[in-house]
Formats: C-alpha cells, sequence, structure tokens
C-alpha cells in the first residue's frame, strides 16, 4: 500500500523532531536507560538528524559490500578502516571494493561540499545503500565512527534509514595525557587514541617533561632520557620513550586523524632536566631526581646562555618528529621565576618555536608576559580564579590570541568524581561526570569578555600523581571524557544532561565489548 506523500513527509517531520525532543526528556536517576532508536542514541550529538519512515533502512548483513570511490585513494583507507572495525566488533567481514556502484556501503569524497567544512559528513540510509559523503579524508573518517554506531550490536540488522548531515562546533577537541609523573608506555598512548578517535577527539596532548622524570630521547642531552627518565612518582622505575616509538604513536595517530601536540614544560617543573645536567641549574649543582608530587619549587636559570641552547636543542628535535602544526611550551605554575625572569624566559622559548616553524601552545600563565604573534593559551582556572587572572586571558584572546578551555574544576580528569572513589585529587573540587559536561565553553569565560569566536575548542589533561596503571587511568577517563567529545563536537542545541545521560548510557555496552574499565556513575541510567 503506497503511503500518501503528505503522510509520509509528516512521518519524517516527526523523526526529525524526535531526534531532538529526546534531549530534554525526564528520566529518573539511576532508572534503567530506554531503547532509543540509533539517531537519538549517537554520542556525540550530529549537528542534524532527520530519520525515515520505521524499516526504510539498510539491511546490512554478511552480503554487504563495502565500496571506495575508484578516483579517491583516502575513500579506500576508510573503507579498509572500516570494514577492520566491524569486523573486530561484530564479526562481520564485508568485502572491500573500488567501485562507483551504487548498493552496498559507498564512501565518497566530494571536495566541492563546501557545506561540510574541514571534518563534517552527511550519512544517508536507505534500502539500497548507505553513502557516506565528505569534503575531507577527516569528514569520511567521522562518518565511518558515526555508522560503527548505527550498526546493530548483532552486527548484521536494519541500519536506521535516514540523512545525518554533521559537522563540529569547535575545531580543537583534545585529550592530555601526562607520562611524566607515571611513565605509561606507547602503546597505552596508542590505546587511547583509538579509544577517543571513535568519539570524534582529534587532538592527543602529551605532557612528556615533569619533576619527575623526562619520557623522551634527546640526542643533544641523552641524559635526559637515561638519567632523567629513570624515575615517577613513588618507587616506579619509570622510562622513556625512542624517537622510533614517538614517531609510531604520531602516524598511529594521524591515520585515526588526531594531531599529536608534545608539551615540554618549562621553565618550571622541570627537576628531571636540571637533575640530569648540573650546567643547566644557576649554581651549577645538580639537585637529587624527585619522586613526589608537589609542585613550584623548580627552574631553569633563566640568566644562563646554556639554558637557551639546552632549550632550542629540544624544540628543534621535537619539532623534526612531530608534523603537526604546535609545540606545546608549558609556562604554568613557574613560582621559582620572578616575573620579570619568566617573561624574557618565555620570549626565547617563544623564538625557538617559531624557528622550527611551529605555532607555539602555552598554558594561561603566559597571558601575563607577552605572548607572541598567534600563540595559543590553554586555560586551566577554575570558579575561584581571580578576575584579574581571567582579565589577562580575555586581553590575551582579544589581541587574537586563540584559548584552549580546560577548566580544572570541570575538565581534570585526575579530579576525583566524588568522596568515594580514588585514586586522583582534590585540590580542583570533586568532578562528577555531570559537571564535566553540563556547561557550555562558548560562554565559560564570556563574564570576562571571551566570545565563543575566540575559544579554539576543549581539552581535558590527564595529570598522573596518582595514577600509575592502565585500569586507573581509563576509570578517571572514563565516562567523563565522552562529555568532553560532546562539549567539543555536539552543536549547543543538542546540550542538555537528562538526554546526553541516556546516550552516554547507551555506550555503556560499548565500552565493556571494548575492555574498558569505567566509573558507573549513579546519576547516569546504564544499561
Amino acid at each position: 500500500m503506497r503511503v500518501p506523500r503528505t503522510f509520509a513527509a509528516l512521518l519524517v517531520l516527526m523523526a526529525a523532531v524526535s531526534c531532538s525532543a529526546a534531549q530534554g526528556d525526564d528520566a529518573k536517576p539511576g532508572a534503567p536507560a530506554p531503547v532509543l532508536p540509533a539517531f537519538q542514541r549517537l554520542l556525540p550529538a550530529p549537528e542534524r538528524a532527520v530519520a525515515a519512515a520505521p524499516g526504510t533502512g539498510y539491511p546490512l548483513g554478511p552480503g554487504t559490500v563495502i565500496r571506495a570511490d575508484p578516483s579517491s585513494p583516502d575513500t579506500r583507507e576508510a573503507a579498509d578502516r572500516l570494514a577492520e572495525q566491524l569486523r573486530a566488533t561484530s564479526g562481520l567481514s564485508l568485502l572491500v571494493v573500488d567501485s562507483d556502484e551504487r548498493e552496498g556501503i559507498l564512501l565518497r569524497i566530494d571536495e566541492g561540499a563546501a557545506r561540510l567544512g574541514a571534518e563534517g559528513y552527511e550519512l544517508t540510509s536507505g534500502p539500497g545503500a548507505v553513502t557516506l559523503t565528505a569534503r575531507t579524508p577527516a569528514g569520511l573518517f567521522y562518518a565511518v565512527q558515526t555508522l560503527r554506531q548505527l550498526v546493530p550490536a548483532a552486527g548484521g540488522g536494519l541500519v536506521q534509514g535516514g540523512t545525518i548531515t554533521d559537522r563540529p562546533r569547535f575545531a580543537y577537541r583534545g585529550v592530555m595525557l601526562d607520562i611524566a609523573r607515571h611513565y605509561f608506555p606507547v602503546g597505552q598512548a596508542k590505546r587511547y587514541v583509538d579509544q577517543l578517535a571513535q568519539y570524534k577527539v582529534n587532538t592527543l596532548h602529551v605532557h612528556l617533561s615533569d619533576d619527575q622524570g623526562w619520557r623522551l630521547a634527546v640526542d643533544a642531552w641523552p641524559r635526559l632520557a637515561t638519567y632523567g627518565g629513570a624515575g615517577e612518582v613513588g618507587a616506579g622505575l619509570g622510562g622513556a620513550w625512542s624517537k622510533e616509538e614517538y614517531r609510531s604513536l604520531v602516524e598511529y595517530a594521524r591515520e585515526r586523524h588526531v594531531e599529536v601536540v608534545p608539551e615540554i614544560d618549562m621553565p618550571g617543573h622541570t627537576n628531571a632536566a636540571l637533575a640530569s645536567y648540573a650546567e643547566l641549574n644557576c649554581d651549577g649543582k645538580a639537585p637529587a631526581r624527585y619522586t613526589g608530587i608537589k609542585v613550584g619549587f623548580s627552574s631553569l636559570c633563566v640568566r644562563k646562555e646554556v639554558t637557551y641552547r639546552f632549550i632550542d636543542d629540544v624544540l628543534g628535535e621535537l619539532a623534526e618528529l612531530t608534523p603537526g602544526r604546535y609545540l606545546h611550551i608549558g609556562g604554568d605554575e613557574a613560582h621559582s621565576t620572578t616575573a620579570e625572569d619568566y617573561a624574557a624566559f618565555m620570549d626565547r622559548a617563544q623564538e625557538s618555536v617559531a624557528r622550527y616553524g611551529k605555532t607555539a601552545v602555552a598554558w594561561h600563565q603566559l597571558a601575563g608576559a607577552r605572548p607572541a604573534d598567534g600563540a595559543v593559551l590553554q586555560y586551566w582556572g577554575t570558579a575561584s580564579t581571580s578576575a584579574t587572572e581571567k582579565g589577562k586571558v580575555a586581553d590575551a584572546a582579544k589581541n587574537g590570541h586563540p584559548l584552549i578551555l580546560s577548566p580544572a574544576d570541570r575538565l581534570y580528569l585526575d579530579m576525583k568524581y566524588d568522596a568515594t572513589t580514588g585514586p586522583g585529587l582534590t585540590w580542583a573540587g570533586y568532578v562528577p561526570v555531570r559537571r564535566a559536561y553540563d556547561w557550555d565553553p562558548g560562554t565559560y569565560l564570556g563574564g570576562a569578555g571571551v566570545p565563543e569566536s575566540a575559544v579554539l575548542g576543549v581539552e581535558a589533561p590527564l595529570w598522573t600523581e596518582t595514577i600509575g596503571t592502565r585500569a586507573d587511568l581509563e576509570f578517571m577517563a572514563f565516562p567523563r571524557v565522552l562529555g568532553l567529545a560532546e562539549l567539543g563536537w555536539a552543536p549547543k542545541t543538542a546540550h542538555g544532561w537528562t538526554g546526553y545521560a541516556r546516550r552516554l548510557a547507551d555506550q555503556g555496552p560499548r565500552l565493556d565489548e571494548q575492555g574498558v574499565t569505567f566509573y558507573r556513575a549513579p546519576d547516569v541510567p546504564w544499561s
């Protein structure tokens, strides 16, 4: 029986409304998650999703063929990855071919699709095909991640019919992994990349040095890794990545459209370097290695010229290893450096970054000195940060310095969820799952005069003073880091705790299947 056109149109309209209205539905905390249509379960929420009439989707099964556009090698890479990921999670082993036929799963790059931007995509699902279209390889990768969530858990089945048109709210969607306080091998960083790229996180910031350890080999200063890397918080042995290991991470991340941003913290947080080379100390005496968790007691000797040879060598080698745009030079908690010396030092450090063709990123304390043209500031203040400090950050933003928002009382993943959970710290207060999600990056510093246009994006740092195992790392990150993904990608109109909590709950089985240790927050209606 044919459905009248007006009635069919009404069905589509009702489906589109239900996709957005579900964000604000009421739900009792701790109650089982209701079963939602597939489009309404997506995390992060797409910019626009219009569902077709029930039963009109694509029937995915063992005979489905994944078809890459033969005119674009990038589509073949994305198609191969989709086949690999579906095989791993659902057991489906789908054939991948280079073909322009119009049935199966079709992957296309349309460089003329300006509406999709640099990372956006369009996904359409109907009885004959699922078509993924993007302007760039990154956009196609994110389309694949969305399709993975639409595939029924059992593998084969109906992929919901309709159209998703999607692109991110913010360009920078990042996480930071501190491997200095506790050492983690490259394999753990790669695992984190895989876990987060599926949620459209596109940046991995790696904190490579601190008082407790130096974690990357530097040819010009070899004792940094061999001596400065041989320790960590507590009694652990520490460790350091070789250049080859670092390169392998950069390439692994690139294949998943994640940019690696390396950080060498300076002029403070440098005891591991000072212990490795006596000449970097003003008195010429190397301190002992440090295994505690205090901050602010160390500083490179700002008035020695060898200091600048040191940072130039380190940043030069790091730039050569890092194809991405950014080098992070720290700049926080330099309590043992005078304001005058701090400003002079950061001037020289930024000059080194520019000399190697990179853009400097620094913690927001750089706003109180002289940020170089184009430098990016990473804000880690809290609700109690003074108006004066916020004002300096706002002035920097007005002068053209993009901001990455990492408010410690919202996005620091090393803060405890509550008094009953561990490990973690509490200096910025407890950060339960709802608090990590329920704020707006676009207006967060609006009271200080920072418009949304000045916000490059958001980043969730994971400091590891109290975190030394994979299980603890994942427990502290998940599920809060999915809130970061949602804030960075989803449109502002999708924001709402009840709808988000339902979609988050739907990710529980997915995380279980992937072997992720996560905190089952009591106010999320887990399946």
